[in-house]
């Protein structure tokens, strides 16, 4: 007989749940995590299309795997030892035997061209969708800020600059700044060992940003998974990709060319925020500078027609409030 109150607590146990799924955030990997088989989350176009092609290209080689083996074990099970032929013991009967045996298996005109023309089939429908993705790849839009990322052992140099927006290029145009990893020994709680700076490079989302990168010593690699960007830095040239960051987080890349004794300890780190939160801390970084060189805040002073006027008034009192 038919449980009702089963099926009414399945039911009800089953909407909780979808109900909970929807209200829940999604906890991007952005991060190698420990015995990782896949991708990071992709945060960039060109990334996820880097895993759409991967999972296409799976397909392919799951039927072409499959058909292999199928082939190699039913080649062993046909010509295994285990089976007794009776064969005559002269020299001919034992070379009839065997050409009644390999008839139609080798040297098969059809065969030949099958495996020939099928593969080359094959390849010519993946080449299709890799072109498009190696072009996509290749694909440089007019910047809205350029970043320059220079490599040298063992740490990594930024500088912002030819940044199109009026309100934040005067603030962050020809800023500087180097990013070295946090010893083990000063990780606060939630920091990932290896994988932790100092200086982060901040970077606005839904922006197209040019990327500019090079080497001071020896070869360095540029590397962030979940963006999709691996550009070698090296010495005396200049390597170019573009980016367009969908959503906000925090991206963790490492050097991926050997670069000497320290090689494993160059981690990079990305954060994307929002246009406003990136215009907001270029501006603290900017007022924290004059700060240094102007202790007293005596020559500086906020220009009424700049945007956050009423923020930046009220930072500049607590700036002042807190030195005195």
């Amino acid at each position: 007989m038919l449980n009702f109150n089963f099926v009414y607590n399945f039911f009800e146990n089953l909407l909780s749940f979808i109900s909970l799924a929807a209200n829940t955030q999604i906890a991007h990997a952005d991060a190698a995590r420990p015995w990782q088989m896949s991708f990071q989350d992709p945060a960039t176009p060109t990334m996820e299309g880097i895993i759409n092609f991967h999972h296409d290209l799976m397909f392919f080689i799951v039927a072409i795997s499959v058909f292999v083996m199928w082939l190699l074990f039913r080649c062993i099970y046909l010509y295994s030892t285990e089976e007794v032929y009776v064969v005559p013991k002269d020299g001919e009967g034992k070379i009839a035997e065997a050409k009644l045996l390999s008839e139609g298996i080798f040297h098969n005109t059809f065969i030949e061209i099958v495996w020939t023309v099928v593969p080359a089939l094959i390849l010519a429908i993946i080449a299709v969708p890799s072109f498009a993705l190696l072009y996509s790849l290749e694909e440089l839009v007019e910047p809205t800020l350029t970043v320059k990322v220079t490599g040298n052992q063992w740490y990594w140099s930024y500088e912002y600059s030819n940044c199109k927006n009026p309100d934040l290029s005067e603030h962050i145009d020809g800023k500087k700044f180097d990013s070295y990893m946090i010893p083990t020994d000063d990780l606060e709680e939630g920091n990932l060992r290896l994988l932790e700076v100092d200086n982060r490079l901040l970077l606005p989302v839904k922006t197209h940003i040019s990327v500019i990168v090079t080497a001071t010593d020896v070869l360095h690699c540029w590397a962030v998974p979940s963006l999709g960007v691996k550009v070698d830095a090296c010495p005396g040239r200049l390597n170019q990709t573009s980016m367009f960051i969908k959503r906000e987080g925090t991206f963790y890349g490492q050097c991926s060319e050997i670069c000497g004794v320290n090689h494993g300890f160059m981690p990079i780190v990305v954060d994307g925020v929002s246009m406003y939160d990136f215009l907001f801390r270029s501006y603290v970084d900017n007022l924290l500078n004059i700060v240094e060189d102007d202790p007293d805040l005596e020559n500086f002073s906020i220009d009424s027609d700049a945007g956050l006027n009423t923020d930046m008034s009220a930072l500049l009192t607590l700036i002042k409030e807190s030195r005195s």
